[in-house]
């Protein structure tokens, strides 16, 4: 199954680290970041793992809660645990799934046989609260995931969906935005009263708006 953007993320129900998880009921009303790992007891996932625990007030201040999966079996999961408190400094805080039957692995299309046929690739979704799947990447086994970067990329799309706005090309919160070419310039007067740089017709460049204003 290929999962594009815009496409509702599958349901499921699977277990984790912290009990049975229906996955859209345990989302809620909140963002979700669902990502993948190929073993435990591996020294890449566990620097990953202790690095979703430290950046969870990060994901708190955007609402948004972190959800593991590897194909291992629970008692894996728990076990392994201690050593990421212990080489990492931050104990797992988000439920880990424990997807030993291939269920969520084969509904998010995580398993790439190319690469190799058993283990899960490192996927990430980001998925709205509407359920929605609004950012897909693939990292290969070898490299660890930059996850500064995945936060870059909420802030984007929470910002993105509350104002006339893109963000360009390494933004990061607080700098200057995009004017999105389907506001008018009149319109743009309305919702842009400080005014913004043409630098061209369609590249427009704005002050970040303020969240909640």
């Amino acid at each position: 199954m290929t999962l594009r953007l815009g496409d509702i993320a599958p349901d499921f129900e699977q277990d984790s680290t912290a009990g049975k998880i229906r996955f859209h009921e345990w989302a809620g009303d909140d963002w979700v970041i669902l990502f993948s790992h190929p073993k435990d007891f591996t020294p890449v996932c566990t620097t990953e793992l202790g690095e979703v625990s430290r950046l969870k007030p990060e994901f708190d201040k955007r609402n948004t809660k972190a959800i593991g999966l590897s194909v291992d079996p629970i008692d894996d999961h728990h076990a392994w645990a201690g050593d990421i408190e212990e080489t990492q400094g931050h104990g797992l805080n988000f439920p880990l799934l424990a997807d030993s039957d291939r269920k969520v692995s084969d509904l998010y299309d995580m398993i790439h046989p190319n690469a190799n046929d058993t283990l899960t690739v490192r996927s990430v979704f980001i998925i709205d609260p509407a359920k929605k799947i609004r950012l897909t990447l693939t990292y290969p086994a070898s490299t660890g995931r930059n996850f500064a970067e995945i936060l870059r990329v909420l802030d984007s799309l929470q910002l993105t969906d509350g104002y006339k706005v893109a963000t360009p090309v390494n933004w990061c919160e607080g700098d200057d935005c995009i004017i999105v070419p389907s506001v008018s310039n009149e319109d743009a007067k309305t919702l842009f009263p400080e005014g913004w740089d043409e630098k061209k017709p369609y590249l427009r460049m704005v002050k970040q708006p303020k969240k909640g204003s």
